[in-house]
């Protein structure tokens, strides 16, 4: 089973900035693109930002120009630099990773526990 761990949420006021980080393991064969999801209260998970292997970037129109996604490919982890943070940038932000875990697998979506980000106004 694949782990992707999180790191960097928290407690922020607006216009503010966060950065959030997401390793998955380093023995991993392959990833392919990785991501940033988040979940508000009472509402459904939306896609953030993702990034392929090659760095090739994808954002959502309610950050761009805010959040900026990138990654390192030799360690296998991805960043969300958040700045100028607003109230309804609230919600827990989910990593996640297409993942082939051997050379005979194929890739399959792998998540992260989660981390909280808050901004108060």
């Amino acid at each position: 089973q694949v782990q992707l761990v999180e790191s960097g949420g928290g407690l922020v006021q607006a216009g503010r900035s966060l950065r959030l980080s997401c390793a998955a393991p380093v023995n991993i064969v392959r990833i392919n693109v990785m991501g940033w999801y988040r979940q508000a209260p009472g509402k459904q998970r939306e896609l953030v930002a993702t990034i392929t292997s090659g760095g090739s970037a994808n954002y959502a129109d309610s950050v761009k120009g805010r959040f900026t996604i990138s990654r390192d490919n030799a360690n296998n982890t991805v960043y969300l630099q958040m700045n100028s943070l607003k109230p309804e940038d609230t919600a827990v932000y989910y990593c996640n990773a297409q993942i082939a875990t051997t050379i005979w697998s194929t890739l399959r979506n792998y998540w992260g526990q989660g981390t909280q980000v808050t901004v108060s106004s």
